[in-house]
């Protein structure tokens, strides 16, 4: 088996060539959007899940601004699907957009586009902590991270910031002891976790 780490070096640039291709951030910045690249593709840590995350905003928010981008994004013939989630009156505060792009390879890159309420109590939150995983990563923790989330199947879900936190947080270095540490601190929904 290829060494992981340059497995993830190899998914890391298949995503950012899906950015170049689908002209994604082009297309928020045309509604005057910001767009703040978020989760693995931002700390370095995609590996199985071909999974790209944005958050995105605008001053004033305007709901029309996030269908025109989406609509010039799916002039692009690999996007596959577009689904659209209205969380404006839940705790969220936002729109998610969730794109399915099918690269020349037949694989399919989900792409999430979560366009935030500037009163969000989830603004910029992700950015930071992005940002504090990106800085307390190791060569070490990275590879202990990479390891267990491409051993996971896809079958069984697991949310990659459980995976940071147990590594990073409590020393866990492989998948049967994730597990362990997984059963003791289930999943609770969005965390509030930072490094």
């Amino acid at each position: 088996m290829k060494d992981i780490v340059t497995i993830a070096d190899k998914r890391q640039k298949e995503a950012w060539s899906v950015i170049e291709e689908t002209d994604i951030i082009k297309h928020w910045h045309a509604v005057g959007a910001t767009v703040n690249l978020v989760g693995s593709l931002k700390t370095g840590l995609l590996i199985n899940n071909r999974d790209i995350d944005f958050h995105i905003y605008t001053n004033p928010f305007k709901l029309a601004d996030s269908f025109s981008a989406i609509a010039m994004l799916a002039e692009n013939g690999r996007i596959k699907s577009i689904n659209y989630l209205n969380l404006l009156e839940a705790e969220d505060k936002c729109i998610e957009w969730h794109a399915i792009y099918e690269d020349q390879n037949g694989n399919s890159w989900q792409i999430d586009m979560i366009h935030l309420l500037n009163d969000s109590p989830y603004a910029g939150f992700f950015e930071n902590v992005a940002e504090r995983i990106s800085r307390v990563l190791t060569p070490e923790t990275r590879e202990a991270i990479l390891k267990i989330k491409n051993e996971i199947p896809n079958s069984r879900k697991a949310a990659s910031i459980q995976i940071y936190q147990a590594v990073i947080e409590h020393g866990v270095r492989c998948t049967e002891d994730f597990r362990r540490w997984e059963e003791q601190n289930p999943d609770e929904g969005i965390s509030k976790w930072i490094p």
